[in-house]
């Protein structure tokens, strides 16, 4: 009996990336996230993984049934998400390292796939999590490199213990 998904998983694409290397689009292959490319069909009851929310994502955030991330460049992503208008709850990912083969071992530098699998995993839904990373070669590894701190972030009460819990790590 396969487990129900209790997430909804939305990404809005900019299209700014190498369509060959972008995570978002082999897990839209395979059905487990909705690629939207206007930003009014993105659900308004929802979580934005965004790099400069002052909240951290957290297990009281786990009544928001919908997670969207923002697949773009990293070069522009700050300058986007000070521009970008919604309404949704908008949440950062606390210190978590990449396994992506394009920024392997940097803070911070998460794929989509990884990005989305840290807030699944903080948000208690660790086989999620893993099924979003089994998708890839390295996605294993990406658990494997942050198991600590992802425990850690996940056994938070709130943003505020997440942030405490970070300090450890940085």
């Amino acid at each position: 009996m396969k487990k129900t998904i209790s997430y909804a998983l939305y990404v809005y694409d900019l299209e700014e990336d190498n369509a060959k290397k972008c995570t978002a689009k082999k897990l839209a292959k395979f059905g487990m996230v909705k690629i939207v490319k206007n930003a009014k069909l993105l659900p308004k009851k929802a979580i934005l993984l965004s790099p400069i929310s002052e909240k951290a994502i957290s297990i009281e955030d786990s009544d928001i049934k919908n997670i969207v991330a923002i697949d773009c460049s990293w070069k522009k992503a700050e300058d986007f998400f000070h521009r970008f208008k919604h309404r949704m709850k908008e949440r950062a990912l606390p210190y978590l390292v990449a396994a992506n083969p394009t920024n392997y071992g940097k803070p911070f530098k998460l794929s989509t796939v990884e990005a989305m699998a840290a807030a699944l995993y903080i948000l208690g839904e660790e086989s999620h999590a893993r099924e979003l990373l089994n998708k890839f070669k390295w996605g294993k590894h990406f658990l494997e490199l942050n198991k600590m701190p992802l425990e850690d972030y996940k056994n938070a009460k709130n943003s505020r213990e997440v942030i405490e819990a970070m300090k450890a790590y940085i």
